[in-house]
């Protein structure tokens, strides 16, 4: 179990169908201080937001006056014994079918002696059919019915007429139907029960980064210490082939690191001193040493366990139907099976005959299959995505990521870097332009301005005189005196406060402006003032914006650019890209405006961006997709986060949620034909209770099985 101040994870024993969580949430939505409840029966827990009254020892006895127990610990540790209780029911089963075997194969009449049918059949009825007429008990006292109660019925209703046959008829005794319907039930569930663990493999796999050890050097020393004792500030030393113990900043090395199941991303990133890197990643060649910014509850991968838990626990809308059905199925059913023995009484069948087909029908009604049709789906989609660097915050946003019509981009940081290059240098006449660039490049030795990052990056290799009185004049640009010769490097405005004329250059930096480029200019102020050169600085298009706008066309998904950037840049990057539409000179607010018109002309709108400024237009949209290179504030207001800053994963993430919408719908469609179709066809008597076990048990492991199919799915 886990609790924060406003919502509690609890987890619940004794469910066994759609049924039973619906009669849960009945419960706790009725008590007290509790605002919503919602139960998963995939992954058999309770969600449940209130007030501050709202406690886990409130909320567990509201479960348990439902007639259900809590789970303390994980279930999954504890040993499991049903494969031997299923091995001791079939055996003592199978005699029971030798003799039905024999007439099919052999031909003849062969019987048990009915005294021994009875001592073998009485022990898989009240020992291995025990949870049965338990969980039957829970639903009478809270005033409800689930599959517990139907299987209770039907093998009940089969045992009592064999009693009653014994002195009557001893060859039409029915013990056989009600041991194989228990076994097969029980059968089915284990391995449903299996099944469902695949599902929460993605969620095991994250939990497994965690390294159980750190090694830090506190007080020069160097130690090894368990990783809950880490702490902000500390200095951690990880070699070769470690895992990351936790968020931080690299101090000391370089080195590869894979962080594949955290960002999806297959290929190592490098990292040197500065970098941030993300704890539960591995190191690759060498040893580094970081600095802890973040341990615990507070780090990236935590977080990310967070989301992968609530997505993978919350219900989709689409579920709503199920809940609303399985409410009223279980009283539905009974009716369904007193109509049927009434049925075949009134056209003169024998109480056998009737008795025979109502066990059938109570036992095919089970509900299960309905009530694991949607959240086994969206925890295999959820899994899938979060391997692929895709965590889907909820599953509303799930469904709603299958619906879109039109994807609308920011530009900076989105679908390009968020990070200027150098795109052209313009020298004047008779200057150098390496000799330029070197200029350049060393008086912004010192600055952490964007520009000066692309001056540094562009003159890579070269070797830079060195500038010294390095002086910065906010929103102008940098002077600094070099082999005692004063330069400046700066705006327009900058130049004429200099009384140097940028005139010549003028033609050049209006091409550049108009494409989206920042200018800056290069000039000697000291001893003769000149223009020496004009920069044109502009931002790179991501290398991967372009096929995964290619690829929102293959999915008939519209495109649009949103920018605050001038008209110029942002055609320009629309028509590179091939972008349907694109709005320019936009404030946050003119964004959000622009997805509410949209919306407004029926489209169906999602936002991707990654900054403070975009966090309106993601609350605004249908679906917000945060890339999570961007602010936490973006990351928080969208329904789904992008681990990698790739505009590639937003058509991944679409189509993964329309394969998981697809296989919500295949399982909710096979669940209620299932009942449709089986229901009438055992009242009709066209079903033996034998098979109806058995077709029952297979639904529910069909539609798991159906939904683990997600694990294989693979971006196009």
């Amino acid at each position: 179990m886990t609790a924060s101040a406003t919502e509690l994870r609890i987890g619940i024993t004794g469910m066994t169908c759609a049924a039973c969580a619906t009669r849960i949430e009945k419960v706790l939505r009725r008590t007290p201080g509790i605002n919503a409840a919602d139960v998963n029966l995939a992954s058999e827990e309770a969600v449940v937001t209130g007030d501050a009254t709202v406690t886990l020892d409130v909320v567990a006895k509201a479960i348990e006056k439902a007639g259900y127990g809590i789970r303390l610990k994980d279930a999954r540790a504890v040993a499991d014994h049903e494969a031997w209780f299923l091995l001791l029911g079939a055996a003592l089963t199978l005699p029971l079918l030798a003799p039905m075997i024999l007439e099919l194969t052999l031909g003849g009449m062969w019987m048990l002696d009915p005294w021994i049918q009875l001592a073998l059949a009485l022990p898989v009825q009240f020992g291995l059919g025990l949870p049965f007429y338990i969980g039957a008990w829970r639903a009478l006292r809270g005033f409800s019915g689930n599959m517990d109660l139907l299987v209770a019925m039907g093998t009940s209703a089969a045992f009592g007429l064999s009693l009653y046959m014994m002195n009557i008829n001893p060859h039409h005794l029915y013990f056989e139907s009600a041991a194989v319907i228990i076994v097969l039930v029980r059968l089915g569930k284990w391995l449903e029960k299996r099944a469902k663990k695949r599902t929460l493999s993605a969620l095991s796999a994250l939990n497994a980064l965690w390294p159980a050890q750190a090694r830090v050097r506190r007080d020069g020393v160097e130690r090894e210490i368990p990783l809950q004792q880490l702490v902000t500030g500390d200095i951690a030393i990880i070699r070769a082939g470690e895992r990351i113990p936790a968020d931080g900043k690299i101090t000391l090395g370089e080195s590869e690191i894979d962080e594949s199941l955290i960002t999806g991303e297959s290929l190592p990133r490098l990292v040197v001193i500065g970098d941030r890197v993300i704890g539960g990643s591995v190191n690759g060649m060498s040893a580094l040493e970081i600095a802890v910014a973040a341990v615990g509850a507070e780090t990236t991968l935590a977080r990310i366990i967070r989301m992968v838990t609530a997505a993978q626990g919350a219900k989709a809308p689409i579920q709503r139907l199920a809940d609303r059905v399985s409410a009223i199925f279980v009283p539905v059913v009974l009716v369904i099976a007193a109509l049927t023995v009434g049925g075949w009484l009134m056209l003169g069948a024998g109480i056998e005959t009737a008795l025979i087909n109502a066990v059938a029908v109570l036992v095919i009604a089970c509900p299960c299959a309905l009530g694991l049709a949607t959240p086994t789906a969206i925890m295999v989609g959820v899994g899938a995505g979060a391997k692929r660097g895709i965590l889907i915050r909820d599953a509303a946003a799930l469904e709603t990521a299958g619906d879109i019509t039109i994807v609308a981009f920011d530009k900076t940081g989105t679908l390009t870097e968020g990070k200027p290059r150098l795109q052209a240098t313009r020298p004047m006449p008779g200057q150098d332009q390496k000799t330029a660039l070197r200029i350049a490049a060393a008086l912004q030795t010192g600055s952490t301005h964007a520009l000066a990052d692309a001056l540094r990056h562009a003159a890579e290799g070269e070797t830079l005189p060195r500038a010294v009185d390095a002086r910065v004049i906010a929103g102008r640009g940098v002077t600094a005196t070099i082999d005692q010769h004063a330069y400046a490097l700066g705006t327009a405005k900058m130049m004429q406060e200099n009384g140097i004329d940028v005139t010549p250059l003028a033609d050049a930096a209006t091409t550049h402006a108009g494409e989206g480029a920042s200018v800056s200019y290069l000039a000697e102020i000291t001893p003769q003032p000149r223009l020496i050169a004009l920069f044109a600085f502009a931002d790179q298009i991501r290398p991967s914006a372009k096929p995964a706008i290619d690829a929102l066309h293959a999915l008939g998904i519209r495109s649009l650019m949103l920018t605050g950037d001038n008209k110029g840049a942002a055609a320009k990057i629309a028509a590179e890209l091939g972008l349907d539409d694109v709005r320019a000179d936009l404030l946050p607010d003119d964004k959000t405006h622009a997805i509410a018109a949209l919306k407004a002309d029926g489209a169906r709108v999602a936002m991707v961006g990654d900054g403070v400024n975009d966090a309106p237009a993601l609350a605004a949209a249908d679906l917000g997709l945060a890339m999570a290179t961007g602010t936490d504030v973006a990351i928080e207001t969208a329904g789904i986060a992008l681990m990698r800053g790739d505009p590639a994963l937003v058509p991944q993430a679409i189509g993964l949620a329309r394969a998981t919408c697809r296989k919500i719908k295949e399982n909710l469609a096979w669940a209620f034909v299932f009942n449709l179709l089986g229901l009438p066809l055992a009242a009709l008597g066209y079903l033996s209770p034998i098979l109806a076990g058995g077709a029952m048990a297979l639904s529910s492991v069909a539609v798991v099985t159906n939904a683990l199919t997600l694990n294989r799915w693979r971006p196009k």
